[in-house]
């Protein structure tokens, strides 16, 4: 959308001439859309602001009026001086409690918005950044995705709105993957793509908010599930230094980064993330992070903002907890009570060209859309 016509919209849903259609079109926008919905909160604080202006040069116009009618009653001289009446003091003493506490509610009132403001910057606001792809990225890659769809036909629905996008991996060769929660955060539905450029239907079966973990399931009856996973989704214990690194969908075709792992907790000391030494782009999110003998460790999920390659990444604890879970919700269904973690890898002591020639057919580009 248009800065301007994103404007005029946002000016036209809070002086409320939205049509009904057009109003809940717009607040589904703004749910799904972080950015928008930022938006639309500073420009209310804004007219607000621009409010209290106005009623400020009203009130010193009327005092202006209010001087000039006592020029001409004589009750003050032509340098501003009191007369000899007095009105003027006499109109202070009556009014000066009243005024004090308009100044105390007023100053009170601008605090309260400076912090606001403060608060709702997208600057201030967080000082992580999570790494699915947002509306203007995605939109950029449909558009390319689009030049594609003329040769192979996409199974994405007819005018539906790709929201977000991130990465995947599989846990389970019957098409569970596992992705972050916030990939598809305010989306129903879910399109894999794996590095062949195959495209598969899937499902959202279960999402973890708290622990930013979602597991989804391909529906395809034109996938083949692979006869085993080459990796193990570990349980061991991390080591400061050790030499990690990670597949995933920063662009439309697959994607390989390395690092080291920095720190054991993530961001303000959280135990559930540990820290890599490692840059990332949007759309890495809810990529595999793998260690050297090629175990799944943790999910890449978010980076620093103001330091250079600092990353975030879930520990596979969560990944554990989340799949009984899943398992404990899901009673009615038998294929969730099979799911099984790999817990052995293939892949000890392969060179890393080899490892990766492995891994890259359980990494999937995962695009999260909704319907008109």
């Amino acid at each position: 959308m248009e800065d301007n016509l994103l404007l005029q919209a946002i000016e036209r849903y809070l002086d409320g001439t939205m049509l009904p259609a057009e109003k809940a079109y717009f607040e589904e926008l703004r749910k799904n859309t972080p950015e928008i919905d930022q938006m639309v909160v500073e420009h209310s604080m804004f007219i607000h602001q621009m409010d209290i202006y106005s009623s400020r040069i009203n009130i010193k116009h009327s005092l202006h009026n209010v001087h000039s009618k006592l020029l001409e009653q004589g009750d003050l001289n032509e340098g501003g001086e009191l007369s000899t009446k007095g009105k003027v003091v006499r109109m202070w003493n009556k009014y000066k409690k009243v005024t004090a506490i308009a100044a105390c509610v007023g100053g009170a009132i601008a605090i309260v918005i400076s912090g606001l403001v403060t608060y709702y910057s997208p600057v201030n606001n967080l000082k992580i950044q999570e790494l699915n792809r947002k509306i203007d990225v995605v939109a950029k890659n449909q558009q390319y995705q689009d030049n594609k769809l003329n040769e192979v036909a996409s199974k994405l629905p007819e005018g539906v709105i790709v929201t977000r996008g991130g990465s995947g991996f599989l846990i389970d060769t019957k098409g569970y993957i596992v992705t972050n929660a916030h990939v598809i955060k305010g989306s129903s539905f879910v399109n894999v793509n794996n590095n062949k450029g195959n495209e598969f239907t899937a499902d959202i079966i279960y999402r973890d908010e708290a622990r930013d973990i979602a597991i989804l399931k391909i529906n395809d009856e034109d996938y083949k599930p692979l006869k085993n996973l080459p990796y193990a989704i570990s349980k061991n214990e991390i080591d400061l230094g050790e030499e990690v690194f990670t597949l995933g969908y920063p662009r439309n075709d697959i994607t390989y980064n390395k690092g080291d792992l920095s720190a054991k907790t993530g961001y303000n000391g959280d135990s559930t993330t540990f820290q890599i030494q490692m840059s990332a782009n949007p759309g890495n999110s809810g990529g595999p992070v793998f260690n050297k003998n090629g175990e799944v460790i943790g999910v890449l999920s978010t980076r620093e903002k103001q330091a250079e390659g600092v990353t975030f990444a879930i520990g596979t604890k969560s990944i554990f907890n989340v799949v009984d879970d899943l398992k404990k919700a899901d009673t009615t269904s038998s294929s969730s009570q099979k799911i099984k973690l790999n817990s052995s890898s293939s892949l000890k002591g392969m060179d890393r060209k080899d490892q990766i020639k492995k891994i890259q057919d359980c990494v999937f580009l995962v695009q999260a859309y909704n319907k008109k």
